[in-house]
């Protein structure tokens, strides 16, 4: 026995009456909170409607649980159906007891939040950028069940932080009494692993699910070496546990689309509650749809309805407000648009600016109707032929 240890809890189950609370169970609930809590504040600060975190949650977390379970019972398929298996088959559906693969309850929980987002019409790449680092503090959290359950520790250690298990368990070895613990080990390393995802994705803007495939690589590097010190029942190939190669696999197909999405600009929609200016404060780019709002406006033709074609009414040329021709509000009163053009007409002479006073004397002053101008500037109309008499 060395000097110093970490205790195991004597127990893992309370009854509150007949009903079991199980201390696994509580840790997968409360790390669902948590996370649930920062990927709302997130999605909030990118400017997601409220409320988008929690109802895509009522996706994830059903369909991650059964994803999550189906891999254990999958992968480790001699515990509960092997002739000589030490459980029941019925136990490969007694999830209390504990064994959640967390790729599958990834994968079948990123179905379910797929569905949720094409219903609400949002980005599947902006929502996992955004959940990100709260699925990685959520196993950190979940990884303390297994505390509780007193399984997948590592093997035999003197150290101090050496895990006591009881002998009767299952995995340990006759004569040692403290193991490496691995639940300890990951629930650290998802923290950090949380802290960087953070980091980066503010640091470098990360968008298009970049932040997500560096979950999937930070995760994947600590889970290998992690899984490497377990000596729980595993299927090996080529001398490593099937989760060690499944690693290999994620973290290779992590960076590469890690790698192939670095010039994607694309918009990612976040939702009906925001407007594009609230994506553009985020990520520093453009506010959305410019050029959508330029290509509609070239095929009809420039609509009034376009904010980008729109004219300021007080810049709109006289008379073209109401589509009548008539000078309503001519910029200057005394210097009409018809002045100009009787004065290009009659050879470029100007005739001396009157008064309001004098035009109502000598009653020269027009109304602007279409009438008035041509008879007073063409030279076929009325004024024309008595100016030719004189």
């Amino acid at each position: 026995m060395p000097l110093a240890s970490i205790p195991s809890p004597s127990q893992g189950v309370w009854h509150l009456g007949v009903i079991p609370i199980r201390a696994y169970a509580l840790c997968i609930v409360l790390g669902v909170i948590v996370a649930v809590i920062m990927s709302e504040r997130r999605w909030r600060a990118r400017g997601g409607e409220p409320g988008t975190m929690v109802d895509l949650a009522v996706w994830a977390v059903p369909f991650g649980l059964v994803g999550g379970r189906l891999y254990h019972v999958i992968t480790d398929w001699q515990l509960y159906f092997a002739p000589d298996a030490p459980n029941e088959p019925i136990e490969a559906l007694f999830i209390w007891k504990g064994g959640l693969g967390i790729w599958g309850a990834v994968a079948l929980g990123a179905l379910g939040v797929w569905f949720g987002c094409r219903g609400r019409g949002i980005s599947l790449s902006a929502v996992a950028d955004t959940v990100a680092p709260g699925i990685a503090v959520a196993q950190a959290i979940g990884r303390w069940g297994n505390y509780f359950n007193q399984e997948l520790f590592g093997s035999p250690t003197d150290l101090p932080w050496g895990l006591e298990i009881d002998p009767d368990k299952q995995g340990t070895v006759p004569g040692e009494d403290t193991y490496h613990p691995t639940f300890l080990y990951e629930s650290i390393w998802d923290l950090g692993l949380a802290l960087v995802l953070i980091w980066a994705g503010r640091r470098f803007a990360l968008r298009h699910g970049r932040v997500f495939a560096l979950y999937v690589a930070g995760y994947t590097v600590g889970r290998f070496w992690i899984e490497g010190l377990r000596v729980d029942t595993a299927h090996h190939i080529l001398g490593l546990r099937l989760n060690q190669w499944t690693s290999i696999v994620l973290f290779i197909a992590a960076l590469a689309y890690f790698w192939w999405a670095r010039n994607r600009t694309g918009e990612e929609l976040v939702g009906t509650g925001t407007g594009a200016g609230a994506e553009a404060a985020v990520t520093g780019g453009e506010p959305a749809h410019p050029s959508d709002q330029a290509d509609e406006a070239d095929e009809d033709g420039g609509s009034a309805d376009d904010p980008v074609e729109r004219a300021d009414p007080a810049a709109a040329a006289p008379g073209e407000r109401d589509g009548s021709g008539d000078p309503e509000d001519p910029v200057d009163p005394a210097h009409p648009s018809d002045q100009a053009d009787e004065d290009e007409e009659s050879g470029g002479t100007q005739e001396p600016e009157r008064s309001p006073a004098a035009s109502a004397t000598t009653g020269s002053a027009t109304t602007g109707s279409t009438a008035a101008e041509e008879a007073a500037g063409e030279p076929g109309g009325e004024a024309g032929r008595e100016k030719e008499k004189s």
